[in-house]
């Protein structure tokens, strides 16, 4: 059997509400929202007790996911948010768009903050890496044509 696609990508963050305005502020679509919780979860997560509100945001061409998560129980148990770009694990999600100074200037407005800078990759992309809500790391892509 083959691999079909990758289904979403997992945020854990502590502000579920300010997460979902800055990714929609972004261009991410909310898809819906839900609380999980069961002895079914926890036997997926290994999290006995779990209970987990969740954001489902979809990219506007509708094939890619970011599901955001605020654990209500159990606690939250280790932050990665500042690691350095070096750190080992989750590292960011990249994002193509159209204006990546346009976007930027939404997205400060949100609180983002620069990491580097802006840099030109030969003549084919334009980059950058952001922290936004929470610290959490995105990559900005804009393909030069």
């Amino acid at each position: 059997m083959a691999l079909k696609r990758m289904d979403n990508v997992g945020i854990v963050v502590e502000d579920l509400g300010e997460t979902i305005e800055f990714f929609h502020e972004l261009g991410l679509e909310l898809e819906g929202r839900a609380t999980i919780e069961g002895e079914w979860a926890g036997r997926v997560t290994g999290l006995a007790d779990q209970r987990v509100e969740i954001a489902m945001m979809r990219t506007p061409d509708g094939h890619s996911r970011l599901e955001l998560s605020r654990f209500l129980a159990p606690d939250v148990v280790a932050d990665h948010r500042n690691a350095p770009v070096n750190a080992l694990g989750y590292l960011r999600v990249m994002f193509a768009v159209d204006d990546i100074d346009e976007t930027l200037e939404r997205l400060r407005r949100r609180g983002a903050q620069l990491v580097g800078e802006v840099v030109r990759y030969k003549d084919i992309y334009r980059l950058c890496y952001i922290r936004g809500p929470e610290g959490v790391l995105i990559g900005l892509a804009q393909e030069l044509s």
